[in-house]
């Protein structure tokens, strides 16, 4: 378990297994920790990070715009220190009435059969993308690691982690979106989540968000 946190200069340094998301000045931090989190930050700014020292830079829209920087990075400096970082959400299901498969009789069909989760842009819309196919793809062209956000609502959603666990397994780390109180316990026994990496507000309450799993036998 790591704890994902804000960089702030006035402070401690982060503990050697915490991830760090990018900001101004995090160059002086970054061989110290597990991680430079770089949400919105480009190639140029990836490279600068990894030539700082930081282990690995987990990059988040610079790799869904265009997955080749993963691919040169990778290259450049090491596929251990190239990661991806994905919020991602349940896709909406839209339904349309298909009048032209049969003159005799109307259907109403889904625009997705089986529940899926798409990756969020910069500003937390859905992209389309199914993380379950670019995840992989994104391994395939150089990423060892990958942290993923979302926020775990139902048995569907913990169902959808199982899977993801079982394609990405130790290289997979999952944290919360928004939740402020994820049933983490819920990840572990159903979701079979092996490694989670929590905000700082979340990360204190561990070992009670953990021990919901013990009382619930």
């Amino acid at each position: 378990m790591r704890c994902l946190r804000a960089f702030d200069p006035a402070a401690a340094d982060p503990g050697a297994e915490d991830f760090v998301f990018d900001a101004h000045g995090v160059e002086a931090i970054a061989s110290r920790c597990a991680g430079i989190v770089l949400e919105a930050g480009d190639e140029a700014r990836a490279a600068a990070l990894l030539a700082a020292g930081a282990p690995c830079v987990l990059i988040g829209q610079a790799a869904l715009r265009d997955g080749t920087v993963v691919q040169r990075l990778a290259a450049g400096y090491g596929a251990e220190r190239i990661g991806i970082h994905a919020c991602v959400k349940r896709q909406s299901v839209s339904w349309s009435l298909e009048t032209t498969s049969n003159a005799d009789f109307k259907t109403v069909t889904p625009s997705l059969c089986e529940p899926a989760w798409e990756v969020l842009d910069g500003e937390g819309d859905g992209t389309g993308t199914l993380a379950a196919w670019w995840l992989p793809a994104m391994r395939d062209l150089g990423a060892s690691r990958f942290l993923v956000r979302v926020d775990v609502v139902d048995d569907t959603d913990l169902n959808l982690c199982a899977g993801l666990v079982e394609t990405l397994g130790e290289a997979l780390w999952l944290g919360p979106l928004t939740h402020e109180r994820p049933r983490i316990a819920d990840w572990v026994r159903y979701g079979h989540a092996r490694r989670l990496a929590l905000p700082a507000g979340v990360f204190a309450l561990r070992d009670e968000l953990l021990a919901q799993a013990e009382d619930a036998t």
